[in-house]
This record gives C-alpha cells, structure tokens and sequence, in this order.
C-alpha cells in the first residue's frame, strides 16, 4: 500500500504560485484599501496606498499570472517572465509610477523559490538574475522620472524591500535543494551501503554452508580411497555420508535460493512458506556428521538453554559449524570441544577448542573466520580466534540474547 506525501507536498508549485498572486492582489484592496480616501498621502505612504484601481489591468494580469503558475514546471523561465510583467502591470493598476512594494511580489518570490529548489542551477540563476534586474531597472526608471531618488539614496524605497523578499525566496529555494541533493545523497549510500551488506551476509551463508559440508566429503572420500580394497564395508558407510552430506548441501542452497526469490513472490501473486533455519537445535546432526568424518565432537551445555532470537541462534550455529569444519580441515585433531554457556541471562558464550597444529600458524585468517567475526559484530557481540598458549587452537564468542537490540 502506497503511503501519501503530507498535504503540503501535494499541492503543486503552480497551485502554490496561484495562490501567492491571490493574496498580492487582494492585500491592497482589503487592507490598505480600506483606510479613509480623504487622508493625506505622506512620504511614508508612497508606494503602498492605492491611488487607483484599473480592474481591467488586474483582470488581465491575473490570467497572465495564472497561464504562469501553469508553466511554471514545464518553462520556468518563461513562467517567470510572466509574473514579473503581471506583477509591474497589477503594481500600476493600483498605484502609477511608484517603486514595486514587497507585498506585490509574493508570487515572483514563491516562483523564484521552487525554481530555485527544482529546476537546474542555471535555470535557478537565469530566473533570480531576471527578476533582480527588472526590480533594478523599475527602480531605475522611475527615479529617472521622479527626481532620482534611487540615485540619491536618501531613502530605503519599496524596491530594496522587495529586493530583500527576492533575495531570502532564493536562499530558502537553495536551501531546499541542498537538503533534497543532501537526502538522494544518504538515501543512494545507504541503499549502496544495505546491497553491500546483503552480499557479504549471502556470502557468509553460501561459506558456512558449503564449507563444512564438502570438508566432510573431502574427508570421508579419502577415507573411502585407502579402505576400498580391504574394508568396502567402511567404503560403503563412508560413500553413504558423502550422499548425505552432497544432500544437505543442496538441500541448504535451495532453501537460500528460495530465501533470495521470496521477496519477488511475495511482490507477485503467492507466497511460500517460510523455510527451516538452522540454529543449536541442529547441533546432534552436525556433530553425528563430523564424528563420522572422523573427528570427536564433544559438546557441554552449561545452564538452562534460554529462547533465543532466529538470528542469534542461526549466528550460535554457524560459530560452531565453522570452528569444527576447520578442526576438521585444518587442525589434523581427532577431537575438539564445544561449550555453550546458558548461565548468564543477557547473553550466551560459545567456545570450540582443540589440541591440533594444523592452523596453529595463521590466527584469524581465511574467510571463514573473518565471516564469523563479521556476523557477531553485527550482533554487537565478541569475538575472540586465537591459538592457545598449550597448544591447539580456540574459539570464542559472546552472543547477547536479544540481538543487540
């Protein structure tokens, strides 16, 4: 289900633009309208009492205005033009010959400010550029006409205030776009930053999926190889655990595979149903596997097991499967040791020991290693692989039960 914009950010700029030119032809006939006819025009008065009112002349330039506000998405520069000439020509409808006030120019100010935030820097700049030369050159001609008032700088006209509302709509307008480019910036780094992320944890499961499985093969066919002569009952036992563990390796790509698809299916017509995951509840299939391949995996629970959070107990089962696949392939051990400690209610400590050599020589290498460290720092736990000062190697990590969270 789409989720609608706030009500502000459905109106569109030209609805926007209308609406300011509304309010700049009705404040001088209801405010400054409104004061007596027979009070004396002072020199503070220049420029905002109305001296006139030429309806054809503001007729003309409402439709001016408004054909603008319809351009102004499509030719904002066009749509600008338009509005400072309805703007001058509603200003001399209400008052002949006088400086433009800031309050005709609420229109051009909110046209200069969404094309600012909108459109391209040039066009943000040709706009602003228009209208400040208009302002000047008004001021100019009329200066000209009025005994050089602007030349003179005596006095601070209507013109420098509508300067000044000019020159604050085209800082907000930039301001706007800034934050707009500053936001596509994070969202595209953050989307960049999420697919990253992706890939490494689809790459962490494709390794802590495979590699213990084929270490498991690659065992038990060397073991097939030398006793297939003397002991084809062992070779036997062995080519079946080969099958076996060809079988769920297969069996947990599909389940990946379909994890990957699932977001598709459930975008298009059905969806399936959520697949297994493995956690410590696998831990007696994973240790039957390796016992068979030729390795001891002795386990100890230590406390009350407590219910934890999906990911949290696939990461458990990773940590060991990982540590025991390089006993395994590495270590050249014939048992290792696992402990998972339950004692202590905020989290669970899992540690994987053995008493080889093999991979006693590269601590925390290869991808495996560096997989797991990766997944428990995502979980905002510890994790510590070393080799241990009598010999062997060890593993440990500290999972917090609610994930971090």
């Amino acid at each position: 289900m789409s989720v609608k914009p706030p009500l502000l950010k459905r109106v569109s700029p030209g609805a926007w633009t209308a609406l300011a030119w509304c309010v700049s032809v009705a404040y001088p006939s209801v405010v400054l309208g409104a004061r007596p006819d027979h009070r004396p025009v002072t020199s503070s008065d220049t420029g905002l009492l109305p001296q006139h009112r030429d309806w054809v002349t503001i007729t003309l330039a409402t439709l001016v205005a408004f054909t603008a506000a319809a351009l102004l998405r499509r030719r904002p520069l066009v749509a600008t033009g338009l509005l400072i000439a309805a703007t001058v020509a509603e200003t001399e409808a209400w008052r002949s010959n006088v400086q433009l006030p800031p309050t005709a120019l609420p229109a051009v100010a909110v046209a200069l400010c969404l094309v600012t935030a909108t459109c391209p820097r040039r066009t943000s700049r040709a706009a602003a550029a228009m209208v400040v030369g208009v302002l000047f050159g008004h001021l100019a001609l009329l200066s000209e006409m009025g005994g050089g008032l602007f030349l003179t700088g005596t006095t601070i006209g209507a013109s420098d205030g509508g300067l000044l509302v000019v020159v604050i709509a085209w800082l907000v307008g930039r301001s706007m776009r800034q934050s707009r480019e500053h936001a596509e910036t994070l969202g595209a780094r953050t989307a960049a930053q999420a697919v990253t992320a992706e890939r490494l944890r689809i790459a962490r499961e494709m390794h802590d999926t495979v590699a213990h499985s084929i270490g498991i093969v690659a065992l038990q066919a060397g073991a097939a190889r030398r006793v297939i002569d003397s002991r084809p009952d062992r070779a036997r036992d062995a080519l079946a655990e080969i099958e076996a563990a060809g079988r769920e390796t297969l069996a947990g790509l599909r389940r990946m595979l379909g994890a990957l698809r699932r977001a598709d299916q459930e975008a298009g017509s059905e969806v399936t149903a959520p697949h297994h995951m493995s956690g410590l509840a696998d831990l007696d299939r994973l240790t039957a596997a390796t016992t068979a391949a030729g390795v001891r995996v002795d386990v100890r629970w230590h406390g009350e097991r407590p219910p934890l959070l999906p990911e949290i107990d696939l990461a458990a089962f990773r940590i060991i499967q990982e540590s025991v696949t390089n006993v395994l392939r590495h270590a050249g051990a014939r048992s290792c040791q696992v402990s998972i400690d339950c004692r202590n209610a905020d989290e669970v400590a899992i540690e994987v020991t053995d008493r080889g050599s093999g991979h006693s020589s590269i601590p925390g290498s290869g991808y495996g290693l560096a997989g797991l460290r990766e997944r428990v720092a995502l979980l905002h736990g510890e994790f510590h692989a070393a080799p241990r000062a009598d010999g062997g190697f060890q593993v440990s990590a500290r999972l917090p039960v609610a994930g971090g969270a």
